[in-house]
């Protein structure tokens, strides 16, 4: 007991205090107390001041072709804001009255608790997700990374967790109307650097390579409805594999996609005879509603197989993920509700040796593709990427877009994604209420993607 008074009393003259005296700070009640809380409170956000969101508004643009949609967070610091990508090209105008929900859901809320923002957005119309709400959901999540970059000043991947890669591997589209075309599309890949393809004969499906359906002659559904014989494409994809095997070798990693459009038995049966030309990858064999059909693909083939672009919900990639079902994490990630909930799907992957690989089709803006880019470059189970190639009228209304070079994606490193809109340009290019994804067979029968 001694040497503990000894030692007490000592370390208060070290502080310049008497024991009476630090008894009389003990006993100074709840000025005391609260000013302790107060100073806590203070160190807890020492460095940086806090910020509020000032409001959330959609800027919608179709520069490419296709509907954007990019969400602007504005802040209470002044030239402050976030920008991510809402895009849903098919249903863009229903997004928009869903972001105005948002603006009055985040005004006044702290822009740095994005884990707290996507959770409560999440259950705030009570019913879970959706397309539309979703893709909201996902602007702001970009959004408000965007800006903590920005306030960091750093590029979001190393919030992230910084790089393990210098760059980003990416695979490029190659089509054709004849296996000879789409070789020849290959080797064109091939020579600008690319070392992973995507090969598609007559596009997806194969919808280019038959000739005019019954439908139509018909007069039965409308004129721009889209064609696909089953039959046809099924036999058309390992005579493809073949043909571009045989003119560009074994080391290009080739890829395809069947886009859910054939019976999940055909799916299998054509799957299996791809072994021997060894795809990196067979993209979305099955529709989501035909889930159960993985248990069989993965008894007949070894060929790695890519899923969940069309899921909806984060907990859709559950259970396919601990049972191995695919081996590529296909998710579109203004539709899973942004980096927040991606990044949960892709650490889940890490643990089960899954890899990732986000749709990045041309209807991503090109805010989409960098806040991609830059989860790509900080996940070690990246699998690959799939490229984009922005027009130049894109590129002037998004500036500091991605780059490509030799098959590889590229961001600059700006804090945050690096990407801006011109808003004044975009405006100039108004989006359209015509999107067709219609596919019919012979007969006219609605195909599902």
């Amino acid at each position: 007991m001694a040497n503990s008074k000894f030692n007490r009393r000592e370390s208060l003259k070290m502080l310049g205090l008497s024991s009476a005296g630090f008894l009389g700070m003990l006993g100074q009640g709840a000025n005391t107390k609260a000013e302790a809380k107060e100073k806590a409170t203070s160190s807890y956000a020492k460095g940086m001041a806090p910020v509020t969101i000032k409001s959330v508004k959609a800027i919608g643009t179709r520069p490419g072709g296709s509907n954007l949609i990019v969400v602007k967070v504005e802040t209470s610091e002044p030239g402050l804001y976030g920008l991510g990508c809402a895009t849903f090209t098919q249903r863009a105008f229903a997004v928009l009255p869903a972001i105005e929900y948002l603006n009055e859901f985040a005004a006044g809320k702290d822009v740095d608790n994005i884990e707290d923002m996507w959770q409560s957005a999440y259950v705030s119309s009570y019913w879970r997700n959706g397309p539309v709400l979703n893709n909201a959901l996902s602007g702001l999540d970009q959004a408000l990374w965007d800006i903590k970059g920005k306030r960091a000043n750093m590029p979001v991947h190393q919030l992230l967790g910084g790089k393990v890669r210098f760059a980003i591997p990416c695979y490029g589209h190659a089509n054709g109307k004849t296996p000879k075309e789409v070789a020849e599309d290959v080797q064109s890949f091939m020579d600008r650097g690319y070392k992973y393809i995507r090969i598609q004969q007559g596009g997806y499906g194969g919808a280019g390579i038959t000739g005019e359906p019954d439908f139509k002659k018909a007069g039965f559904a409308k004129e721009s409805d889209n064609y696909m014989s089953q039959g046809t494409y099924l036999k058309s994809v390992p005579k493809m594999f073949e043909a571009v095997r045989k003119a560009c070798g074994e080391e290009i990693e080739l890829l395809h996609d069947i886009h859910e459009r054939v019976a999940p038995i055909d799916a299998i049966g054509m799957i299996k005879k791809l072994e021997d030309y060894h795809p990196f990858f067979i993209e979305d064999p099955f529709s989501p509603e035909n889930m159960e059909w993985f248990k069989a693909l993965r008894a007949s083939t070894s060929v790695p197989i890519a899923m969940g672009e069309l899921f909806n919900n984060i907990n859709e990639f559950k259970e396919p993920i601990v049972n191995h079902y695919f081996d590529f994490i296909r998710i579109h990630v203004s539709q899973i509700g942004g980096i927040t909930p991606a990044m949960k799907v892709a650490r889940l992957g890490e643990f089960y040796g899954i890899a990732t690989a986000w749709h990045g089709p041309g209807d991503v803006s090109p805010v989409g593709h960098a806040a991609q880019a830059h989860m790509d470059y900080a996940l070690w189970n990246f699998g690959i990427q799939e490229a984009a190639l922005f027009s130049d009228q894109l590129r002037e209304v998004f500036p500091g877009a991605p780059t490509m070079n030799d098959g590889y994606m590229s961001v600059n490193e700006a804090p945050g994604f690096g990407v801006e809109i011109d808003e004044k340009l975009a405006a100039k290019y108004p989006m359209s209420t015509k999107s067709n994804w219609t596919v019919r067979k012979d007969d006219g029968t609605i195909i599902r993607p």
